[in-house]
């Protein structure tokens, strides 16, 4: 039975996990502030203890000792997530894979690598060499990790081309609340021994297992890749043309969706000048022969600008990757990544404002995403007590439209209580029965997903 988390450990149980990880990578006290904090500043906490194993070894140690003594634990990545998932907001330990950092050669004959759970993404694709690359793409690559990509199934900036983290996972190696090690890294791409554990730890937010490494499948690298960002009258623009997009440019990687209200908040901060008149924007990449073609055609007469250079797209690419921060500015934000069907996306981006402002008058809503996958970043910023209201109205209104409350973020703490509005009882009855055969002792990050 898992104990209710204390202000403070055991000074036997620290000097158990000292002997594990070694005494400088058990943190206490003031050392684990920035572990209890994310990214938003919403979500705080408090850890009694951070511990940072250096191999599966020592992470199937740590959780050993921890379900002797009924201690629950929350695994971190890079920190970089944005429903509160990887924060002790209970007291929880904290167990950072930070130092999960091996990446090994890429298998060039299968298109594979296989990298630890603090790797980051960015690493990963430098290593992958000139003819290949990791298919997910997110503005925090540069800190966010494997084992966090692929305990939350991020998403990101290619998923219309590549898809989300569950399909560039191969296997993985992880560790259940026991301490047993489970490791399935072959790769094989026809592999029918048996049930899909690598497939189901893959968005699970550290529920069911610590993953200490992933067998990744690379795509290969875009060649001479071209961005456009085209000026549009409203999402109903952006939608239509998007949807063309994905027919008329074989080549196509991302459609990409922002706006006036969010671009002219950044110019206020931090000096971006909006490339385009318009209340709208889509942020188009497409790579391969005939790209530039492609994409001047799509454009026609409309107000576009087009980057063919690294300098040149990176400048493009600002206007959008830079959107997160950008509610940042105007206070403390609910990121509220949520989803619809295709079809229905325009009705979620055209009255999403609304919705909100109907909750609170006073909240100022940034709204960008990734158009052709049906998923909207809702960036709210309330003016009136954060007590759930924002919540009930905008992930109501996702549920009338057969939507997810969350597209890419995972459930985390934001979200558990409104999971009954997309998922039935049963389902959530099966979640309980598989989280209870995989750790019965409820030890693994328990406020997320709740039983």
């Amino acid at each position: 039975m898992t104990r209710p988390p204390a202000a403070e450990l055991p000074p036997a149980l620290l000097r158990e996990f000292a002997s594990v990880v070694g005494g400088a990578h058990v943190l206490t006290g003031d050392a684990t502030a920035g572990y209890a904090v994310d990214w938003t500043g919403r979500f705080r906490g408090h850890a009694p203890a951070v511990l940072r194993p250096a191999d599966t070894g020592q992470v199937a140690a740590v959780l050993s000792l921890c379900r002797e003594a009924g201690v629950p634990v929350v695994p971190q990545g890079g920190n970089t997530g944005l429903a509160g998932g990887g924060i002790p907001g209970h007291g929880e330990v904290v167990l950072s894979v930070a130092r999960l950092d091996r990446l090994a050669p890429v298998d060039a004959d299968a298109g594979q690598v296989t990298a630890g759970a603090g790797v980051s993404l960015q690493q990963v694709s430098d290593a992958a060499g000139p003819g290949l690359d990791l298919g997910v793409l997110i503005a925090s690559r540069g800190t966010a990790t494997v084992g966090g990509a692929v305990a939350t199934n991020a998403g990101g900036l290619r998923v219309l081309r590549y898809g989300s983290m569950r399909d560039q996972v191969r296997g993985v190696e992880a560790v259940l609340a026991d301490g047993t090690v489970l490791s399935h890294l072959a790769g094989l791409v026809k592999d029918n021994t048996g049930y899909d554990y690598p497939g189901l730890l893959t968005g699970s937010e550290g529920t069911l297992a610590v993953i200490t490494a992933a067998r990744i499948q690379l795509v290969p690298r875009p060649a001479a890749p071209v961005t456009a960002v085209i000026g549009l009258g409203g999402p109903a623009e952006v939608h239509d043309l998007a949807r063309a997009a994905l027919r008329a440019v074989p080549g196509l990687l991302s459609a990409e969706f922002f706006t006036r209200a969010g671009l002219d908040v950044l110019a206020g901060h931090t000096g971006l000048v909006p490339p385009l008149p318009g209340p709208a924007f889509l942020l188009l990449e497409a790579a391969g022969p005939g790209a530039a073609a492609d994409l001047a055609a799509l454009a026609g007469d409309r107000p576009a600008a087009v980057g063919a250079t690294a300098a040149e797209r990176a400048r493009l690419w600002a206007f959008r990757e830079r959107m997160p921060e950008a509610a940042g500015f105007l206070g403390v934000p609910l990121k509220l990544d949520v989803s619809v069907p295709a079809a229905r996306w325009v009705t979620l981006a055209t009255g999403i404002g609304a919705v909100a402002r109907a909750a609170d008058p006073g909240a100022q809503v940034i709204v960008y995403g990734h158009v052709a996958d049906g998923n909207l970043h809702v960036n709210l910023v309330p003016a009136a007590e954060a007590d759930g209201r924002h919540e009930d109205a905008v992930f109501g209104f996702v549920a009338s439209l057969g939507g997810s409350i969350s597209a890419e973020h995972g459930i985390g703490a934001l979200k558990a209580r409104w999971l009954p509005l997309v998922r039935s009882a049963a389902e959530r009855a099966l979640f309980a029965r598989i989280r209870a055969a995989f750790d019965p002792a409820g030890i693994l990050n328990p406020y997320v997903l709740p039983r």
